[in-house]
Parts: C-alpha cells; structure tokens; sequence
C-alpha cells in the first residue's frame, strides 16, 4: 500500500468530537496505573534493586525464554496458521482448539501442561522412563510461554492469510514455481508486517507470562524464575520498592521491544 493512500485513508475514517471523551478515559485508564507505577518507584535506591543478583537472573531468564518462546511460536504457528485458512472437515474445531489458550486462565494451561509433560503426565511419564525430563526445568518455562504465546501469531498471520489476493499465489503457479517457492517468495514477503506483529505480541505474552510458568516450571532462582515471579515474591514478602523497581525495568523492555517493532511494521505496510 503507498503512503499517500495509508493517509487518505486515516483521514477519512470519521471521528466525531464526542469521541474525545471516551477515548480520553481509555488512554488514561491505561497511562495512569504506568505513571503510578514510576511516581511510587523508590528511584534513590532504583539501582540497587534492579542489580540485585535475584533480579538479573530473572531478567536473563525472562530475555531468554521469551526470545525462544517466540522463536517456537513464530516456527509452529505460520504452518499452523497456513492450516486453518483451508477448509477441511473439522478446521472449526482446530481453530478454536488453537485459540483456546487466548482465553484460558494461565493456571489452567499450567495444571494442563503438567498433566501432560508432568512426570506422572499423559506425555511426561514416557519421556521421564526414557530419563527425559521437563515439568520445574527452563525447558518448561519456553513450553509454558509458548503455550500461551503461539495463538497470537497463529491469530494474526490467519488474518492476513485471509486478507490476501488469491491472485499472487495463483499467478506464480503459472509461472512454474511450486508451493513452497510461492510461499516463501511470494506469501510470506506480503504478509510480513503481520508476521513482525504475531512476533512482537508472542514475544510480549511470553515476557509477561506467570500462571502457567509458576503451576508448570514452579519458582526456582536461576532456572525457572522469570521477572513476573521475581516481582511477585518481592511483593509478598512485603518488599513492595523492590517489586515496583523490578516491574518499572519489565515495563521498560516490553515498551522497547513493542515500539521498535511497531515502528518496523508501520515501515512494512508503508512500502
């Protein structure tokens, strides 16, 4: 789509001037609790709370398996997506089975996922006799946050898939190129702003996930304590400077990552 079409378009869209009010109240309602958040960090003794060693570990963590959770999201869920955009018998069924995690409470998905890679587990107990193991490791941090991550990018590319000109693929069949030449010369370039954005809220539910970590991966310093379960016991245990400094630097990452690829899709839908 060029530019000037993109701001024709925006400049369009109707906007009545009572619609001021409520989206005013839905800005602030989101501002306000983020600059509460940052009036009430302790900011004399911010750096010291962030570098404490219980904190870098859980921001390590947290980088690392919601980096890897996104990788697996965006690896699983374009062939997934790919799927539910056919029409087969039983594809209703498969998207809402897909999607379920979306709406899901994140302890149910844990108490699900334990009792299927739990050591006593539909799946776990044959991976525990061959001496593999993954319920309370780092391996069941990535399973959680994937879990709970992937229906964003199967929701977002299924979107796109769906929006797009038949036409692109058909006329490359014509031209002799096959499947997976089409699709990775000619779907997956026109749908990449779609994919930066099923990446970026994969990646943001994975760095913010907590039900499902703590029920599946459990609270462990190092190994499966991610920053939303630092900032939880910190609160608990009544350290509640040290929980507002900690969730001031994963409000901080998320922000960074969000708006640096915000902006590389705005880019992409430009061109």
């Amino acid at each position: 789509m060029k530019p000037d079409a993109d701001v024709t378009s925006q400049a369009e869209t109707p906007f009545p001037r009572w619609m001021w009010v409520p989206a005013v109240v839905a800005a602030s309602f989101v501002a306000f609790p983020i600059v509460g958040l940052v009036v009430r960090a302790n900011w004399p003794e911010f750096f010291s709370q962030i570098t404490a060693p219980s904190a870098l570990q859980a921001l390590r963590l947290s980088l690392i398996t919601a980096t890897c959770a996104t990788l697996l999201s965006v690896l699983l869920g374009i062939p997934l997506a790919l799927l539910t955009v056919r029409e087969f018998p039983g594809v209703r069924l498969l998207r809402t089975v897909v999607l379920l995690p979306l709406v899901l409470p994140p302890v149910v998905g844990g108490i699900a996922l334990l009792a299927t890679f739990g050591r006593a587990g539909l799946v776990g107990s044959s991976l525990e006799a061959a001496g593999v193991s993954i319920a309370f490791t780092t391996v069941a941090v990535v399973v959680a946050q994937t879990f709970v991550a992937m229906p964003f990018v199967v929701l977002t590319v299924e979107g796109a898939l769906t929006s797009l000109d038949p036409g692109f693929a058909k006329v490359a069949t014509t031209l002799g190129a096959g499947p997976t030449r089409t699709l990775f010369r000619i779907v997956l370039p026109l749908i990449r702003p779609a994919l930066i954005s099923g990446a970026v809220l994969a990646f943001a539910r994975a760095l913010g996930e907590f039900g499902a970590t703590v029920t599946f991966a459990g609270s462990l310093q190092g190994v499966t304590r991610t920053l939303p379960l630092e900032v939880y016991l910190l609160a608990d245990s009544g350290d509640t400077a040290g929980a507002i400094a900690v969730s001031v630097v994963l409000m901080v990452v998320a922000f960074v990552v969000v708006a640096t690829m915000y902006r590389k899709t705005s880019r992409g839908v430009r061109q």
